[in-house]
């Protein structure tokens, strides 16, 4: 039976945003949201970030500074009982660095196919959690159900949502109500 997933955004997400965040000393969960993932991988679902990091291209910080701050994250997930299965990022940017056009960077499915071809998860039975309007839109390319969070840009990206008519399934207020909605839903399907 191929699995479920949930595939989260990180930055805004589940820890707070920051801005082009490169050194792990500054990262911070959103409360709760550790809590949420053990809920949601409780139910049965693989957890899997899906995350653009620009920052790459722009030259602000390496892929080896990202790698530090996702294993922070981990160890941060991890004191408080949750695991996130895997970790993906796209380093590119369509106006800097070397790569113009690939297909990892969201709203491309590129990360999602990845993770769905190393653990056999199906996309259109999967969720995908964030909180930009890129998060959203990589969801309906996938196949799966969508929810905005309202932290991070979340707010602002509402707008731009709406003004795309691109309505995600469920808006959130955070990522524990994200879990709550997603946990139930399941039960309907």
């Amino acid at each position: 039976m191929p699995e479920r997933a949930v595939f989260l955004d990180r930055d805004g997400t589940i820890n707070e945003e920051i801005g082009y965040l490169s050194d792990p000393e500054k990262v911070c969960l959103i409360p709760g949201a550790a809590e949420a993932l053990v809920r949601l991988k409780m139910a049965g679902f693989r957890l899997v970030v899906v995350s653009n990091q620009s920052g790459v291209a722009r030259g602000l910080f390496t892929e080896d500074d990202l790698h530090k701050v996702n294993l922070k994250l981990a160890d941060l997930l991890e004191a408080k009982g949750a695991k996130v299965d895997a970790y993906y990022f796209c380093p590119h940017h369509p106006r800097h660095g070397e790569m113009v056009d690939c297909e990892c960077r969201k709203p491309k499915t590129g990360m999602a196919v990845s993770a769905s071809e190393k653990f056999g998860i199906d996309l259109s039975s999967s969720y995908f959690v964030g909180d930009k309007a890129t998060d959203i839109e990589l969801g309906k390319n996938a196949g799966g159900k969508t929810v905005l969070v309202l932290t991070g840009f979340g707010s602002e990206e509402k707008a731009l949502l709406e003004e795309k008519g691109m309505a995600p399934d469920m808006v959130s207020e955070s990522l524990p109500e994200a879990a709550d909605w997603i946990i139930e839903d399941l039960k309907k399907s």
